[in-house]
C-alpha cells in the first residue's frame, strides 16, 4: 500500500492573478507548478498547516479562507490528497526559499504553465468560477 500524504495549498489571488510556485529540481515532480503549501502535520488543522507552510516557504503571513477544492492523486511516491483554500496575504511579500520560481499568473492564463496533476482540479474550479 502506498504512503498517504495529506497536503494543503494556498490560492492567493491579487489583481486578477494567482500565485503559482514552480517545484525545484530537488523536489519530487521537478519543474511542475503548484499552489504553494505543504504537508499537514499530526495534530494540525489543514488551515493551521497552510498558514505555517506559507510562513515557512514564502516568508509571509496569510489569512486562510474558504476551501476551493479537494482531490486525491496517485503518484509513484504515494497517494496525495490535496486540499486548497483561498488565502489572503496579511503581512509580507512572497519570497523564494524552496521553489525554482514564483509567478503571479493572470487567471485567464492559468493553463500557460505545466501544473502538477493534483493541482489541476483547483485550476479548473477557479476558472469555472470565472464563467
Amino acid at each position: 500500500m502506498k504512503k498517504q500524504i495529506n497536503v494543503v495549498g494556498a490560492v492567493l489571488i491579487r489583481d486578477g492573478a494567482a500565485l503559482a510556485a514552480q517545484r525545484s529540481r530537488t523536489m519530487s515532480l521537478p519543474g511542475l507548478w503548484e499552489f504553494p503549501g505543504g504537508k499537514v502535520e499530526f495534530g494540525e488543522t489543514p488551515q493551521d498547516a497552510l498558514a505555517r507552510e506559507i510562513q515557512e516557504e514564502l516568508l509571509c503571513t496569510v489569512s486562510v479562507g474558504e476551501r476551493v477544492e479537494a482531490t486525491t492523486h496517485e503518484y509513484e511516491f504515494g497517494v496525495v490528497t490535496l486540499t486548497t483554500y483561498y488565502a489572503t496575504i496579511v503581512d509580507g511579500d512572497p519570497r523564494l526559499t524552496e521553489h525554482a520560481d514564483l509567478r503571479w499568473i493572470p487567471l485567464t492564463d492559468l493553463y500557460s504553465v505545466d501544473w502538477a496533476p493534483a493541482d489541476i482540479p483547483t485550476v479548473d474550479r477557479i476558472l469555472g468560477g470565472l464563467a
